[in-house]
């Protein structure tokens, strides 16, 4: 590693800049990129801006796959509490044209709940097996941005493709091939946006994906009223085509890491880069801008997740916060599709779960610098869990409240959800950032794999939904008591430097 006496920046105009030499690659960054400026602001914004289509795909299926209502055509024989399923055809009918939803157009409304939940459970599934294939790009060959046009571009094209799905089969596959694409989208975006900003901007630029995630979320009820009574494919095409054309956007203005290709050796990108976003008006020299931070080796896609479990710290830490992501992501994706089972409409319901994710943010937004992480995702997660346990313990007898505590569950685990992707950005150098925070999504994801099995069990008894989602959240969110604390913390690059980091700060309390 280099000389931490010997200067990294030099102003070639003479002794104008007075900025004191830098003992790191994070300090040299900031250094560069100065206070928080224009330049970074749009950079961040556009690159948050994916989440307003990870969180359309992620949640369409909430109106898409909705079982519609119906009416009676012979009261002689039929009523409200009857049993469709046991009725002849031409006694009842839908209250729309059959092709709003794929239950009515495919006549699966007496299938099973297994039939029912394929096509959520295929988009989750895909998520884990894309997360799996792809997030170690990311981190050695693609680099941040090549990988975000890529998941961006897939996710857009097999949207286009289900619109003209012809059964549930390859309905399933396209959504299948959605979760793929989808899985590294955010995980590039969080990755991307924070690593073009100082530390102390950190924070705020990683809540700026949640909003856009927030406002994706809350497009899609707009979508769906608007959409009411007409296809259900539409709904794919109107979110497929704005995600293509923010891929033409991503591939003309959006600027790589500086930090990534550093590491990667590339430095006279890094530094053209980091004179396109630096407020500091400050020359580069490439020739004193010797910082050690290149990997011994080009690794392969797969040498960052090798290097990642290779350190019994590291091992321990991502098992940790992948259980903690479990419980999260279980709840977090869990609540939308249970909707439909509470006395409320599914609409407003949905409005109010995607209105409840702006506190989360904004906590996330204002808080995040003076918010001690431990804590706060202990209390989080326990505060979603209880509300969730009371849902189903309560059941019907509390009317509307149930609304309201469902409301208090979905916020707490959004804002758990939120920190605990902050958090990993923290626990991690930048050599093996986008892998571990891509492992802790997929863990989010692998819980979101059991909410529609979950929901459906539910229909008859809500222990099997509210009360396991309780359960669960509250206990795996324990796991985070083995982390350590990282507010306020400084980007280490190499596996070295934060386990330097970590004797250092062990030898102090110590």
């Amino acid at each position: 590693m280099a000389d931490s006496t010997r200067p990294l920046l030099t102003d070639s105009s003479s002794s104008k800049s007075k900025l004191p030499p830098p003992r790191s690659l994070d300090e040299t960054i900031e250094q560069c990129i100065g206070n928080f400026g224009w330049a970074q602001f749009l950079q961040a914004a556009l690159v948050s801006f994916a989440w307003v289509f990870d969180a359309q795909q992620t949640f369409i299926t909430v109106f898409t796959d909705s079982q519609p209502t119906w009416h009676c055509l012979d009261s002689d024989r039929c009523n409200s509490s009857s049993n469709f399923c046991t009725l002849p055809d031409q006694t009842w009918f839908w209250d729309y044209n059959p092709h709003v939803s794929i239950i009515s157009e495919w006549g699966l409304q007496c299938a099973g709940s297994l039939v029912k939940g394929l096509p959520a459970s295929s988009f989750f599934l895909g998520c884990l097996i894309g997360g799996l294939a792809l997030s170690t790009l990311a981190d050695s060959s693609l680099g941040r941005k090549n990988m975000l046009l890529l998941s961006c571009l897939i996710m857009s094209l097999s949207s286009m493709l289900t619109a003209f799905s012809t059964s549930i089969w390859v309905y399933a596959f396209l959504r299948f091939l959605n979760g793929f694409g989808r899985a590294t989208v955010g995980t590039c975006a969080l990755v991307l946006s924070t690593e073009l900003v100082g530390r102390k901007w950190r924070g705020q630029v990683g809540a700026m994906g949640f909003l856009c995630f927030t406002l994706g979320f809350l497009s899609l009820p707009l979508l769906g009223y608007i959409n009411n009574g007409n296809s259900w494919r539409y709904l794919y095409v109107w979110t497929s085509v704005p995600t293509l054309m923010y891929c033409c956007l991503v591939r003309l203005f959006v600027w790589e890491s500086p930090r990534w290709l550093i590491v990667k050796g590339r430095k006279e990108e890094a530094v053209s880069i980091l004179r396109s976003i630096g407020s500091n008006a400050i020359t580069m020299s490439f020739s004193e801008l010797c910082l050690d931070v290149q990997e011994s080796s080009n690794p392969d896609v797969y040498d960052a997740l090798r290097i990642l479990l290779k350190k019994p710290w590291s091992l321990r830490r991502l098992l940790a916060i992948m259980a903690v992501g479990f419980g999260i992501g279980m709840v977090y994706y869990g609540m939308p599709l249970a909707l439909a089972n509470l006395n409320f409409n599914l609409y407003l319901g949905v409005v109010f779960n995607a209105l409840s994710e702006l506190p989360a943010f904004l906590i996330t937004f204002f808080f995040m610098n003076t918010i001690k992480r431990r804590g706060a995702l202990i209390g989080f997660t326990a505060l979603s869990g209880i509300s969730s346990i009371l849902i189903a313990s309560l059941g019907q007898r509390i009317g509307s409240l149930q609304i309201v505590l469902e409301l208090v569950s979905f916020f707490s685990a959004c804002t758990a959800f939120n920190m605990t992707l902050i958090y990993t950005i923290e626990l991690f150098p930048t050599c093996v950032r986008n892998s571990a925070l891509a492992m802790v999504r997929q863990a989010l994801v692998f819980g979101g794999v059991f909410s529609p099995v979950m929901v459906a069990a539910g229909r008859e008894n809500q222990f099997w939904s509210y009360g396991m989602f309780g359960l669960v959240i509250g206990l795996f969110g324990l796991f985070v008591v083995g982390l350590p604390e990282t507010r306020g913390s400084v980007l280490c690059d190499t596996m070295d430097e934060e386990e330097t980091k970590n004797l250092t700060k062990e030898h102090i309390l110590g």
